[in-house]
């Protein structure tokens, strides 16, 4: 999954408030921290900013925000075909912690498969230094929005 950030897609939500992630309404992602960076060709990039409540006892991110991470990351890549049209559900969400994750991480994600209704997808956290914290597969329902929800 190593894919450097310049080849994902451009995020064509920059500059979006707060508590909105790729064009959804998301409080969650006000209070972790989280910005969409770039998504589209199945891929999606979400930075989540480091605070102290996000924290373990060690003063390393915990292993619960780091999920969370993975979970919108690749959320967002199996709606990234069309990111206002669709929200999606965790059916199920598998990881593997590879290192404590300090500061700033990012979340890289590819929808591998999508279906009408299903899709799979897999990703990785990184450290702003590349150290890689996390891997993740999992599998999300697609719901089409209302256009009073987009």
């Amino acid at each position: 999954m190593n894919t450097p950030i310049k080849e994902h897609p451009a995020n064509p939500f920059e500059g979006e408030a707060p508590g909105i992630l790729f064009g959804l309404p998301m409080p969650m992602a006000r209070a972790m921290k989280l910005s969409g960076e770039r998504i589209g060709e199945d891929r999606a990039q979400i930075r989540m900013g480091f605070q102290p409540d996000q924290a373990n006892s060690r003063g390393d991110v915990h292993g619960g925000a780091i999920a969370s991470l993975l979970d919108c990351a690749l959320a967002s890549a199996c709606r990234s075909h069309d990111p206002t049209a669709f929200g999606v559900a965790t059916i199920d969400l598998t990881l593997h912690y590879v290192s404590a994750g300090s500061g700033d991480l990012i979340a890289t994600a590819h929808c591998e498969r999508r279906g009408r209704s299903i899709s799979f997808a897999r990703g990785e956290v990184r450290s702003e230094d590349g150290t890689l914290v996390a891997l993740a597969t999992g599998t999300f329902k697609l719901m089409a929005r209302s256009p009073a929800q987009a």
